[in-house]
């Protein structure tokens, strides 16, 4: 796939202990990984590995909560996840309100349409997370995009 495609996809998934729902049905924005020290953080891996959706193709059923916090952009970014088994759902940031960022390893199984199209916050990234040479990686964001 290049990296300018962006499959549509109709996947549903539960969380680890069968609480929360959650379907993407629809485009795909943008696949990417992100080495960020917060996404390290809410992994516990070396990257994130995201698919950015419309808010609209996003739909949740189950106990959630969230957690807001200021980002390197001054934006704020919340991340969601199940209420009782702490599964990571999705992330949105202030920046980009009609976006929901996946986190694709919920979708375990049904995720191979995902192939990430670059690497933001390189700059963070730890030397032992294995990184295809391919991927184009920004220090930060990508300049000039929201996405």
């Amino acid at each position: 796939m290049s990296s300018t495609k962006r499959p549509t996809i109709d996947v549903t998934a539960r969380c680890a202990c069968d609480r929360v729902q959650m379907s993407v049905r629809g485009s795909v924005v943008s696949m990417l990984m992100c080495s960020c020290l917060d996404c390290q953080r809410a992994t516990g891996s070396g990257h994130a590995s995201v698919a950015l959706v419309p808010a609209e193709a996003l739909a949740v059923a189950g106990d959630i909560k969230s957690f807001d916090r200021p980002s390197d952009s001054g934006a704020t970014f919340t991340r969601y996840f199940c209420h009782e088994c702490g599964t990571p759902l999705y992330g949105h940031s202030s920046r980009a309100p009609d976006i929901r960022m996946v986190a694709v390893g919920f979708f375990a199984g049904q995720n191979d349409w995902y192939e990430p199209n670059q690497l933001i916050f390189a700059r963070s990234r730890q030397a032992w997370d294995l990184i295809a040479d391919h991927l184009p990686q920004h220090q930060t964001y990508r300049q000039g995009a929201v996405r």
